[in-house]
């Protein structure tokens, strides 16, 4: 008998020893992040969007960080692939997760997505928000988005758009157009933005919300004409161009949002050492100038405020797809 107490208490012991190593290691870690390099998942494969920004600020990021910052490469599945392997990473700060508009458009066009696009991260920040262009061919006689909207009346079904795919931001922005208008335009995805591209640009389609850095080099070369766009303020891309609120549209905003997220439960005091270093990156002159030359602009959010617009962003795709008679896959 005193044997099987004795060996009772030893096992306390190390049932306690373990849990006090475990309380006390998760502040020591933090306190000493980083301790090696950090991997940033791009969910989508090399030269798209996400993937130019995220390489734009990560090395002054890294600087900061005191740590190399190494981008990996995770695409597939309209980046649900690569988002899986961060939600499900360790939350210890050494995986960190870049996003763009796909994470909140996903979970009104995906039935089952493997992961909660909310309860299974952390928010660190908004980083930046690249403006969608309004830009229809030269040859459509419409030159305001008020001449847009009464053509497109007059025209039901006659008026072609082009985006780089179903459940795009083009797509969910034109469908949302719709709805707040009353018109009704043919939709026609490509595979890519680039094929998209070229086809209004050939006159093949007459309209696309699409990317203001796609579109931009053809407004400036007359080949298509840029009659708004679509963020909250003008961008810096096309000073003179107004919004759709001020072109008669209250309350057309869509934003293609980059972000960053670690997963759920990632101590605070890591998630404030990341978002410090993000942060200090993105108002370093040279990054903003090359992230502004992306037609990117700079947010820089709180991880609170990123919060708040990840889930409104969420709640709005949703009900925009309900009310497109959209059937998610």
């Amino acid at each position: 008998m005193p044997n099987i107490q004795a060996s009772i208490i030893h096992a306390l012991r190390v049932v306690a020893c373990a849990l006090a190593i475990m309380i006390f290691a998760g502040p020591a870690a933090a306190q000493n992040y980083p301790v090696k390099p950090v991997r940033m998942v791009v969910p989508f494969p090399p030269g798209g969007n996400t993937d130019i920004i995220a390489r734009v600020f990560a090395p002054k990021m890294a600087e900061n960080l005191g740590q190399q910052i190494v981008v990996e490469n995770r695409g597939g599945a309209g980046s649900v692939i690569g988002t899986d392997v961060v939600a499900k990473a360790a939350p210890d700060g050494y995986m960190i997760l870049m996003v763009s508009a796909a994470h909140t458009i996903n979970p009104a066009m995906i039935k089952k997505l493997p992961y909660d696009s909310v309860k299974d991260f952390t928010p660190i920040a908004l980083i930046a928000d690249v403006p969608t262009a309004f830009v229809v061919h030269p040859a459509l006689p419409a030159k305001t988005v008020k001449e847009f909207i009464a053509l497109a009346r007059a025209r039901p079904g006659q008026i072609n758009y082009s985006t780089s795919g179903s459940g795009t931001v083009g797509h969910l922005a034109a469908e949302l157009l719709s709805s707040m208008t009353g018109i009704k335009m043919v939709h026609v995805p490509y595979k890519g933005s680039g094929p998209s591209m070229v086809d209004l640009v050939a006159g093949h389609v007459q309209m696309q919300l699409s990317s203001m850095p796609a579109a931009i080099q053809y407004v400036r070369t007359g080949r298509l004409r840029l009659i708004a766009q679509t963020g909250k303020t003008r961008s810096a891309a096309a000073p003179d161009t107004p919004t759709m609120e001020e072109a008669g549209v209250p309350g057309f905003v869509v934003s293609s949002g980059f972000g960053m997220f670690a997963p759920a439960n990632t101590p605070r005091a890591i998630v404030e050492r990341i978002h410090a270093a993000l942060v200090k990156a993105l108002n370093d002159a040279t990054v903003k100038d090359n992230l502004g030359k992306q037609g990117a602009e700079v947010v820089a959010s709180t991880p609170d405020e990123y919060d708040q617009f990840n889930r409104a962003e969420i709640a709005k795709w949703i009900k925009v797809v309900a009310q497109a008679g959209i059937t998610p896959e």
